[in-house]
């Protein structure tokens, strides 16, 4: 898996798990959706954090490493500004093919 696919599930992972920590917050408030949804989204965010600092995301600027912080949409915004910057992307992808497409 490469990082910047990897990097698109945590934080569709990450964002998806703080909506619905914040749904059953609001409603139900069950205490397994609670117990289960925290680690999940926490794990998810830390998974975003070590992926953006990895070496598999070697054009991640240090704006889009500071974003990463950002708890919740913090994936998100990685993947937008390295949307921005397409040579990023295409630096990884070459550098898979380099390495006989193992990522």
């Amino acid at each position: 898996m490469t990082g910047v696919r990897a990097l698109r599930v945590a934080a569709v992972v990450e964002a998806a798990s703080l909506l619905i920590l914040f749904i059953n917050l609001f409603t139900l408030h069950a205490e397994p959706i609670t117990s289960l949804g925290g680690p999940v989204h926490g794990t998810a965010y830390l998974v975003v954090i070590a992926v953006t600092f990895s070496a598999t995301v070697r054009g991640a600027s240090a704006g889009a490493r500071r974003r990463s912080f950002v708890p919740g949409v913090g994936g998100m915004l990685v993947l937008q500004r390295l949307r921005r910057r397409p040579e990023a992307v295409k630096a990884l992808a070459e550098s898979a093919v380099r390495e006989g497409g193992r990522t």
